[in-house]
């Protein structure tokens, strides 16, 4: 499989806002994600995986090793990337399609081609009939669609996703997904997905990268190896191939958290 994302020897201090004292956020952290791969990272609270997020998307700059996608180096913010936030971050002023359309506008596509494009991710995250609403007349799941069609529509080589369900409802979060493994299968994007769900990284996961607690390290990487096509929750939530690496998942976090009570 083809590399697209690379983190090598990452290490990341900042100043704490309020106290001025330096924040040791990671600490020669190494990862790898390959094309068409889902990849989820867990960790105790605190551990560093925003940070790593934020430097991924070009957000936060980094003085200490090397981050890169598709070989080149991330110096800043670019279309390679997508991000989806817990926040919506939509435009409250822009209807459905202008929203999941604005990525193309910015890069120019002419109105034609943009607006099938547009028509297509409408579709496939099961927006049609809500293509001319406001955001303030969506619930939060649809909002949270069309943050991810958007991202989707622009096309980047990689899609950033930090904790993008964690706001909504448990029902709500169940379906969101099963519609990203949905559009995962559709697409073949590949995807780092943040969160701090044990049972959401191993129901949507390749592979989860587990971090230590602060300063963020990869403690551990465990393997999923349900097929996307199998992943329907009434389907894999008594299975041991969907069980055994969740509870593997959720001992490594807890291990964290309580060395870090000690």
């Amino acid at each position: 499989m083809k590399l697209k994302l690379a983190v090598q020897n990452l290490t990341h201090h900042y100043p704490d806002e309020y106290t001025g004292e330096d924040v040791h956020a990671l600490e020669k952290l190494s990862l790898e994600v390959y094309e068409g791969e889902l990849a989820a990272v867990v960790g105790p609270s605190g551990c560093g995986k925003t940070t790593l997020l934020n430097i991924l998307a070009g957000l936060l700059p980094y003085r200490q090793g090397v981050v890169q996608v598709d070989g080149v180096p991330v110096r800043g913010p670019g279309p390679d990337r997508g991000v989806v936030f817990q926040e919506h971050a939509i435009l409250p002023w822009r209807t459905v399609a202008r929203n999941i359309g604005h990525g193309l506008e910015i890069q120019g596509v002419p109105k034609q081609e943009r607006e099938r494009r547009v028509g297509e991710f409408i579709d496939l995250v099961g927006l049609t009939g809500f293509e001319d609403r406001y955001p303030h007349e969506l619930s939060g799941g649809m909002k949270q669609r069309v943050a991810l069609a958007r991202t989707l529509c622009a096309n980047p080589v990689v899609m950033l996703m930090d904790e993008p369900f964690a706001a909504v409802d448990a029902q709500t979060r169940i379906t969101l997904q099963e519609e990203l493994n949905r559009i995962a299968i559709a697409t073949k994007k590949t995807i780092l997905f943040i969160t701090h769900n044990v049972d959401e990284a191993a129901f949507l996961g390749d592979r989860c990268f587990v971090f230590t607690r602060r300063p963020g390290r990869l403690k551990a990487t465990v393997k999923i190896k349900i097929a996307r096509e199998r992943r329907v929750w009434r389907e894999v939530i008594s299975d041991p191939e969907f069980t055994n690496p969740r509870d593997e998942i959720l001992r490594l976090v807890r291990e964290e958290v309580s060395g870090g009570d000690d």
